[in-house]
């Protein structure tokens, strides 16, 4: 099976692709530690099912409509206005971070045209010096172009029209960022030359492993300029970072819940504690090992990961960071940025070194944490959403570190613009990273999910519900033969697990690091039919005396009924409604008031699944990440128990004796996937109801 190679490398210059090994001009050999599944171009898989569905819904909703309206998009400084939400000037290279795989991913000629003329006028407008953006003298910093360079490096892959154009502007970048680190690390300065201090004046040297991708990748793909000083480059955005292996430190991680910490402590470390500095910093380490080569980083990022998740994760795959990491409270929040930018780091993660567990967790946020902050139409996103919330609404007090009141509910802007500028990379990536190569030859269903990859004389197809059913069906028709590997998610049940090539069935036996399965594929037409066995309703174990319910994939949580109101949508700075003329009429703010109590504990020895069994098949409800619309969800018996309050919010729940059943005897509830239960309770007091 051959692989699409980038067409601007030169005779000066050759490419071993996936070795990591580049000869240079003159004639000496540098290296980057090689990764351990090769990713494809962005452009090389499509969407179909129920993903192509949401890309839709994406492209069609907010994401798709900011670049006609948005100011922080439409009129940013970066394509000659005057709208910035904050100095480090983020908020167009975000969005485009995410529309240019967002585009390609739906063919959508609007997106594109979008896309395209946002480039042309950032590349048309590249400074003499070689800068990238609008910022003059001692403004120059690091961070803002780094999302940008990655929107570049997507758009070169995917389109040849744009390919030479980008590289050429990268390399004069590059030239330029030497002398500039060369210069007392000017670029992870900030202001008047002043040594960055802390909070988000530090967001370059603390972020920098996503702008090393992109030189990572101008390195290994097109090496036509200076080599030996794109290296130095590396390892100097390295020496000046703030490297993580100092935070996942024995000695240093704070595995306390932070708001119980004395602020002295915690105050120096806060670029280490913000939640999505801590959801891009999880793949730094690998990222960093590709340059240095020093392997203990391989350890470092697994400490980073279980750490994280460990002592401040939610079983949804979200991060606990309502702007600081916190504990495991469920009355913490999670930002939408955090939850796009930990997806990206855990595919990446899994890509550099390999381990399952990665690629695990990667599917766990992206079916369970990101859609419920979502509306299902795509137009609101939640700045901060909680474990247990029971409501969306404007909270009278908040028990979060530094989000408002407005924080939890959905909406255009609320709170803060980032997540409405950063949300869209979420679901495109994930799509980008869904298939990967393996060695020379083989390739890998690397993120399940219904698509379509083609890679020259190849093309798999895969037609699931999964996450829904756990049945994946492959069309695949090959020149000649191939290795193809699908993941086994670490959930499965192997042993009630299998593969069918045509008329030959098999069990499955995966490899222990990698979760892959591997199987010979024939030259001609192929069907390959792969079932998941699910080991069934199982119960992670949470804080405070209570669980969560898991079934493969998804998190299923106990959903509150509802109602809901909206409004125009308000501004993040005032509060106050815009005017009707500024967005969109689907452009809404929205609160969800609960319609019920919600205070409940279950019995868990009572929990039944309804609407399927092993097989969801046909086509899923669109939305799927709506109320009531999965095919499958669940019930339980409940009884109403004291649960007291906390800033607006349910407090932890009661433990021991303080939780027993009150009111009206037993109940039964209903648990969806968490996705479309927008107001919820996932980490779930436990009673035991035989007696009643």
């Amino acid at each position: 099976m051959k692989l699409r190679r980038n067409s601007r490398v030169t005779v000066l210059a050759a490419l071993v692709l996936g070795s990591g090994r580049v000869i240079g001009q003159n004639g000496t050999e540098q290296s980057l530690v090689p990764l351990a599944f090769q990713p494809l171009p962005l452009g090389s898989i499509k969407p179909s099912g129920w993903l192509k569905d949401q890309l839709t819904l994406e492209a069609n909703g907010l994401a798709g409509h900011e670049r006609d309206f948005y100011d922080y998009v439409a009129h940013s400084t970066w394509l000659g206005g005057t709208k910035e939400y904050s100095a480090l000037r983020e908020g167009f290279p975000y969005w485009f971070n995410g529309l240019v795989p967002l585009a390609y991913a739906v063919d959508d000629s609007r997106l594109l045209e979008q896309v395209h003329s946002a480039a042309d006028y950032v590349l048309d407008h590249q400074q003499e010096d070689g800068w990238l953006g609008p910022e003059k003298g001692t403004e120059r910093n690091f961070w803002g172009r780094t999302p940008f360079c990655l929107g570049l490096m997507q758009l070169a892959e995917v389109d040849e029209q744009y390919e030479g154009k980008i590289v050429d502007a990268l390399w004069r970048f590059s030239g330029l960022m030497n002398s500039m680190l060369r210069d007392n690390y000017t670029g992870y300065h900030y202001h008047d030359g002043d040594q960055v201090g802390k909070g988000d004046e530090q967001w370059g040297r603390v972020r920098v492993q996503d702008m090393l991708i992109t030189l990572q990748w101008l390195y290994e793909t097109h090496p036509t300029g200076n080599l030996t000083q794109l290296m130095e480059n590396m390892q100097l955005l390295i020496k000046g970072s703030l490297n993580w292996a100092d935070w996942y430190n024995g000695a240093i991680y704070i595995k306390e819940d932070l708001n119980t910490v004395p602020v002295s402590v915690t105050e120096p470390l806060f670029p280490y504690e913000h939640g999505v500095n801590v959801g891009q910093g999880l793949k730094a380490l690998a990222v960093f090992r590709r340059v240095t080569k020093n392997e203990s980083l391989v350890q470092n990022s697994k400490d980073a990961v279980d750490w994280t998740f460990q002592y401040h994760g939610a079983a949804s795959g979200a991060i606990l960071a309502d702007e600081r990491l916190a504990g495991l409270a469920p009355f913490y929040g999670t930002e939408t940025c955090t939850l796009v930018e930990t997806m990206y780091s855990l595919s990446y993660l899994y890509q550099a070194l390999g381990e399952k567990d990665y690629a695990d967790r990667c599917e766990n946020t992206a079916f369970n944490a990101l859609p419920v902050q979502l509306t299902p139409d795509w137009w609101g996103r939640q700045y901060v959403a909680q474990p247990n919330q029971p409501y969306s609404k404007n909270l009278g007090a908040t028990p979060f570190w530094n989000v408002n009141s407005w924080g939890l509910t959905y909406g255009l802007e609320t709170n803060y613009p980032c997540c409405t500028v950063n949300h869209p990379q979420g679901y495109p990536k994930f799509l980008s990273a869904s298939y990967v190569r393996v060695g020379e030859t083989g390739l890998a269903h690397a993120l399940l999910s219904p698509g379509t990859v083609t890679m020259d004389d190849t093309t798999v197809k895969c037609d699931t519900t999964y996450p829904f059913g756990n049945t994946l069906t492959y069309a695949i028709s090959a020149n000649s033969s191939f290795d193809f590997h699908v993941r086994v998610p670490s959930w499965a049940d192997v042993s009630t697990s299998s593969i069918s090539v045509g008329s030959s069935k098999s069990r499955l036996s995966p490899d222990e690091h990698t979760g892959l399965h591997k199987f010979s594929i024939p030259a001609g037409s192929t069907t390959v039919t792969y079932s998941i066995g699910n080991p069934g309703i199982v119960l992670e174990k949470r804080a405070n005396d209570t669980v969560a319910v898991h079934r493969g994939a998804l998190v299923y949580a106990l959903a509150i009924p509802s109602t809901n109101t909206s409004s125009l949508p308000k501004a993040y700075n005032t509060n106050q409604e815009f005017p009707s003329s500024y967005a969109p009429p689907e452009s809404r703010d929205w609160q969800i008031f609960n319609t019920s109590n919600w205070n409940y504990a279950i019995d868990p020895s009572t929990l039944q699944l309804h609407g399927g069994n092993e097989t969801v098949e046909g086509s899923l409800q669109n939305p799927i990440w709506a109320p009531g619309a999965s095919p499958l969800w669940m019930t339980a018996r409940a009884c109403e128990i004291e649960w007291g309050m906390y800033k607006g919010v349910p407090d932890v729940p009661p433990t021991g004796e303080k939780r027993r059943c009150v009111g009206n005897g037993t109940v039964e509830v209903r648990l969806e996937p968490l996705g479309g239960a927008k107001v919820h309770l996932v980490d779930l007091p436990v009673v035991d109801l035989s007696g009643n």
